[in-house]
């Protein structure tokens, strides 16, 4: 019994996610959803603000402090570890259907692109940065970012092993693709509102801070190996260096450790 409700509930914070990425989509671009970033509820604008920022603060809190592996260490004395990935989707999801529901209205146009070939290619920009969050979640173990791997193997009584993170592909040209792609989406607006404006400067500077943990912890866990996709591959930015036309192709597999440390939206 306990086998199987641990593939529940890891197939349950899977949906979770599911329902919240696909909310994302819609939120962001203000498509098809009751409540977007452009289209929230109505409040004084000083309200709407203090709101707003609590929410994506609360965002960043929940994504960064429990991805760290002090707090990990810490959290699987209280829930067995095979369900560890899939409560940190769970929370996550939740925190983002609640940023969803509670967003406030902030009134106001930064700009607006006019033309419609320019907003027809900004369009296309935005479908392009949310398929590239989606591919490089396949690029290192979807499955397995998700918690659906780690249920599986509980379910299936076999012992769990860490899978090898690959660098190649999207992960040959910048180190955290998955994050490049959001920030690709959440700046290709046609029409930038100040809540979209808002939203996008929270999410890039939550982005910019994490992924400074993020990379401390990868070098603490990997070491010389991870110092070296460092200095090879830039971290957002895909320009080639000297370096890592030199090297390319050279390292095929980092340390295991680095595919669990990979956070979701």
């Amino acid at each position: 019994m306990k086998r199987y409700l641990t593939i529940g509930y890891g197939v349950l914070s899977y949906l979770m996610f599911l329902v919240a990425f696909l909310y994302a989509v819609g939120f962001v671009g203000a498509i098809l959803v009751p409540r977007n970033v452009d289209d929230g509820i109505a409040a004084p604008t000083g309200q709407a603000l203090v709101i707003d920022l609590g929410l994506l603060g609360l965002f960043g809190v929940q994504h960064s402090v429990m991805a760290r592996p002090a707090f990990k260490r810490w959290w699987t004395r209280l829930v067995p570890k095979t369900i560890e990935r899939s409560t940190y989707v769970l929370v996550a999801s939740a925190v983002l259907l609640l940023l969803y529901w509670q967003w406030r209205t902030l009134p106001g146009q930064i700009w607006e692109v006019g033309q419609p070939a320019g907003r027809w290619a900004l369009w296309a920009v935005f479908w392009l940065g949310w398929a590239i969050v989606l591919s490089s979640t396949f690029m290192i173990n979807h499955f397995e970012l998700f918690g659906l791997r780690q249920v599986y193997l509980a379910w299936r009584a076999k012992p769990y092993r860490e899978l090898g993170f690959r660098t190649h592909l999207l992960y040959r040209l910048v180190r955290h693709p998955l994050m490049l792609g959001f920030l690709v989406a959440f700046w290709s607006a046609p029409t930038m509102t100040a809540g979209r404006l808002l939203f996008s400067i929270g999410t890039t500077a939550y982005i910019l801070i994490a992924l400074q943990l993020e990379e401390r912890d990868l070098t603490a866990q990997l070491g010389e190996s991870y110092r070296d996709y460092r200095r090879r591959v830039p971290m957002l930015i895909p320009v080639p260096s000297r370096q890592r036309l030199v090297k390319d192709g050279e390292h095929g597999r980092q340390g295991g450790a680095a595919a669990r440390c990979r956070s979701a939206v």
